[in-house]
């Protein structure tokens, strides 16, 4: 009988761990989320943050669209992010409002973007970069 027992709870244990599974996180379930963004040339963080500086990536994998706001206008382009760490923005655009107070960033962002050409993801930050070294960093807006 103790064997038929330990022979039960032995087969239940192991039906158990092959059950067991980690939970395998994409590049891309990484990348599509909401950025903001918080290191970006000269500008100062509280720059960014008053222009609510960000970049939305939640349908890059399905449409390869991006949006981004740097305080006024409404940006928007093509987005192709690379198994390897490569990303090719294009089509980059944006409407045309005169803001006072956002106009600097927002032609800096505009045109800087396209030239990044690699991408990273450290923790909560999305690092995109050129290959001269200039680089931007985003905090994923749903991290607390």
């Amino acid at each position: 009988m103790k064997k038929i027992v330990s022979g039960f709870l032995a087969l239940f244990a192991l039906l158990i761990l092959a059950n067991c599974s980690t939970q395998k996180t994409t590049t891309s379930t990484m990348i599509e989320r909401e950025w903001m963004l918080v290191e970006f040339h000269d500008f100062s963080k509280e720059v960014m943050v008053a222009n609510k500086a960000n970049m939305n990536l939640t349908h890059v994998k399905s449409t390869s669209k991006f949006s981004a706001k740097m305080g006024c206008n409404n940006m928007f382009g093509t987005a192709i992010f690379g198994k390897n760490g490569t990303v090719k923005f294009s089509e980059v655009g944006s409407t045309m409002m005169f803001c006072d107070q956002a106009m600097e960033l927002e032609a800096a962002f505009g045109k800087a973007l396209p030239t990044m050409t690699k991408y990273k993801t450290e923790g909560h930050y999305l690092i995109l970069s050129d290959n001269n070294g200039n680089a931007m960093k985003f905090l994923a807006a749903d991290w607390d």
